[in-house]
């Protein structure tokens, strides 16, 4: 018998070379089936529809590896992964980036990358409170999440024409900074 992941495993590679040749929106469960082969039943006992498939991928993909490193600490690392990881699948990532609205790539990946910071947060912060009243994990774990996913997209957007390390060492810079200082740098 067949395992899960490899199942799952042939199912995302079919979903990804008909998302190269038409967009998403228009692929069928029965293409990515027949792509895959097996049969429909078999797609519904492992993904509720191509957009939890797409979110499977992303996170099988792009995320879960960048874990281990997380939890070391080490953010350059882990965005150097991210990216590196994307530009694999370049083909792929350049027409998800196209997707709007609720299962959007840039929605998707901010669910995931926030999960991946929490991991990485609560690792470093522990039971400890926040100095600063109202500043929560979970909110420092979104508004990077949301930066993250920006840079991200907008990466995929220009065609991913700077290297992973290029747009790890923009990411730190801009979040290491105030916007003045980046501002007063550009001029």
């Amino acid at each position: 018998m067949e395992s899960k992941t490899n199942v799952e495993q042939r199912l995302a590679e079919s979903f990804k070379k008909l998302a190269i040749k038409t967009s998403i929106e228009k692929i069928t469960i029965k293409e990515i089936t027949d792509g895959a082969g097996v049969i429909r039943p078999t797609f519904y006992n492992h993904f509720q529809d191509k957009y939890e498939l797409l979110e499977w991928l992303i996170r099988t993909e792009i995320l879960d590896p960048v874990i281990p490193l997380m939890k070391e600490g080490d953010l350059r690392e882990s965005l150097i992964q991210i990216f590196t990881n994307l530009m694999q699948e370049k083909e792929f990532y350049m027409k998800v980036v196209r997707l709007e609205g609720q299962n959007s790539c840039e929605m998707i990946t901010r669910k995931f990358v926030k999960e991946v910071l929490l991991i990485f947060i609560n690792e470093q912060v522990g039971d400890k409170k926040a100095a600063k009243k109202g500043l929560t994990t979970d909110m420092v774990a979104e508004y990077y999440a949301q930066s993250i996913a920006f840079v991200i997209m907008e990466w995929i957007k220009l065609n991913m024409s700077l290297s992973p390390e290029q747009m790890a060492d923009i990411f730190r810079y801009i979040t290491s900074h105030s916007m003045e200082e980046v501002i007063a740098e550009m001029n």
